[in-house]
């Protein structure tokens, strides 16, 4: 199973294009590069490399622990006991804040009357004593990441919608004088393909992002 190329691996696998650059990138991967095409080649050896990454990620594995079991320095039994160190420290930080949340199960205050403060300085004085809680502030700019693809799209669409609009309304307007049918049908259609294309791809963009591909693949 050699000569492989990036979308064959993808499907095998299961892991996206972007995610098997980035570990190429990292140097956790090193394929060979086709003399003819100089397009890069995937073989058993790399489909292996990304299975066992990709075990290594689910479990949660950081990358550079992952690098250091691929480069032999470290066992498989060395990387999961420090592994488990962290599962261990997240496990508490989700016990505390469970703990946390149970607390206010009775509350019967309306959150605009609630005590934030207080219970703020209760939850900085846990993590001084070392609970991490989770923090959803960056997720919510996520959104924002959607609003700058979204409007390159519309505005391209209402481009492209007009010059269609356009040359229909030449043609109408002038029929003697518009070009033959085939020459103003291909103008009409590429800019039908453009818009279509840009729709296509701030489809793919928007997956990307849902995704988490936007962090540098870190987040799969």
């Amino acid at each position: 199973m050699d000569g492989l190329k990036i979308n064959e691996v993808e499907a095998l696998v299961g892991i996206t294009k972007k995610n098997i650059r980035f570990y190429e990138a990292e140097g956790l991967l090193c394929p060979r590069r086709n003399s003819e095409n100089g397009y890069r080649d995937y073989g058993e050896a790399e489909v292996e490399v990304l299975r066992r990454i990709k075990l290594m990620r689910k479990l949660g594995v950081p990358l550079d622990e992952i690098r250091q079991m691929l480069d032999g320095v470290h066992t498989v039994g060395d990387g999961m006991r420090r592994h488990l160190v962290t599962l261990e420290r997240d496990q508490h930080n989700i016990q505390e804040a469970i703990r946390f949340c149970s607390g206010l199960t009775d509350c019967r205050e309306k959150l605009e009357s609630l005590d934030a403060a207080a219970l703020l300085s209760k939850m900085e004085l846990l993590e001084q004593e070392g609970t991490t809680f989770m923090d959803k502030q960056k997720q919510d700019t996520k959104r924002r990441r959607y609003a700058a693809p979204v409007a390159v799209t519309v505005l391209m669409a209402l481009l492209m919608a007009g010059l269609i609009w356009l040359f229909l309304w030449a043609f109408e307007t002038d029929p003697a004088g518009a070009p033959p049918l085939p020459l103003l049908a291909l103008f009409i259609a590429i800019p039908a393909v453009v818009a279509l294309g840009v729709i296509i791809a701030l489809i793919l963009r928007i997956r990307e992002i849902g995704r988490g591909e936007e962090d540098d693949a870190r987040q799969y």
